[in-house]
């Protein structure tokens, strides 16, 4: 919707006028909370597996979690890249790289050294579909180091201290560590990382200790608190200062850790309602991947269709389940038969063991 949103306004469509502010705020310009939330989730889903895989980080096979996150991260990225490579070269609007940032060749290097984000804080945005690679190149540092830290650091006090560290870290990064710079604010390595750090941290504390029903119920409601807070009321927020001083993406943060501590603890089932955003949220790296090609196809058709104002609803609604759709024919037909076959293929090379599931 973030996205949709853009093309509207590069657009000079006005359909937000007359809207509440803060209604605008929360449903179309929540790219940014969206990500900080994702790589909390990242933080604690990866912690947490390593955990139950290895049953401890200082134990946790480097070659083994080199090799899943490659069979889950690679096979669609590079599939990705040379779609975008190929519309580069036909000229295909809305997906060329311009020069100033360095034209395609500069672009793939980016992307396949993590460091797309320097690239555009740098030089300007890339084109969307390349543009998105930014948070791609946070996580992809994060997978890089985090089984090198673990064995190193698992075992003591230590490794917590580096990850609360990070936390500390995160605020300064988004505003004293940035410079001015927009881009690098939103996009920096540390800017992102306190998020990750708070989703390991929530999977260390939970895997020792088990909370109260009553305390759970009280982690719960201040963590629906605090998203309500920065997602709900975000343009006061911004008015006390919070977002100028980096904490809002910490806050934020903070609270959906509280959120998944207690649904974790209190073994939580969503009802059967909510099972599509199950899929979605199962199906997130290939619809992230691959979603701007459905805004952009879509887009044109409205602009086609000489931007209608009354279609706009159904332009998100439709951006949203094509989305959806897409990203479930790729990860059914391609990138979970490509990251099984990795994994069949060379978990049991050399006689070293069949990777855990």
């Amino acid at each position: 919707m973030n996205h949709v949103n853009m093309r509207l306004l590069v657009a000079h469509v006005p359909y937000t006028n007359g809207l509440p502010e803060q209604l605008v705020s929360s449903l179309v310009w929540n790219g940014q909370p969206g990500v900080q939330i994702f790589f909390v989730v990242s933080g604690f889903l990866i912690t947490a597996t390593t955990l139950r895989r290895w049953g401890a980080l200082s134990r946790v096979s480097l070659r083994g979690f080199y090799l899943m996150r490659f069979a889950r991260i690679v096979p669609l990225l590079l599939l990705l890249l040379s779609v975008l490579s190929i519309l580069h070269l036909a000229q295909v609007k809305y997906f060329v790289v311009s020069p100033k940032t360095g034209g395609l060749g500069r672009a793939l290097i980016a992307a396949l050294t993590f460091h797309v984000n320097v690239l555009e804080a740098r030089r300007g945005y890339l084109p969307g579909s390349w543009d998105i690679l930014w948070s791609l190149s946070v996580e992809e540092i994060f997978y890089l180091f985090f089984p090198l830290m673990a064995r190193l650091f698992g075992r003591g006090k230590l490794l917590i201290s580096l990850l609360l560290g990070l936390v500390v870290i995160g605020p300064f990064a988004r505003t004293v560590l940035a410079h001015g710079d927009e881009v690098w604010k939103e996009y920096s390595y540390l800017g992102c990382m306190d998020a990750i750090a708070l989703g390991c941290l929530t999977a260390l504390s939970l895997s020792q200790r088990h909370l109260p029903r009553r305390a759970l119920y009280a982690l719960g409601s201040i963590g629906c608190a605090l998203l309500i807070l920065i997602l709900g009321f975000s343009v006061r927020v911004e008015r006390w200062g919070l977002a100028d001083s980096g904490l809002d993406m910490t806050i934020l943060a903070i609270g959906t850790c509280m959120i998944i501590a207690t649904v974790t603890q209190a073994r939580w089932k969503s009802p059967s309602l909510t099972s599509p955003l199950l899929n979605l949220g199962q199906r997130s790296y290939e619809i992230y991947l691959t979603h701007m090609f459905v805004v952009f196809g879509l887009f044109q058709f409205f602009v086609l269709a000489g931007k209608p104002m009354g279609a706009v609803p159904a332009l998100f609604i439709a951006v949203v389940l094509f989305s959806g759709l897409l990203g479930e024919g790729v990860a059914r037909f391609y990138s979970e038969p490509m990251n099984q076959l990795i994994r069949e293929r060379w978990g049991d090379a050399a006689g070293r063991g069949r990777l855990p599931a």
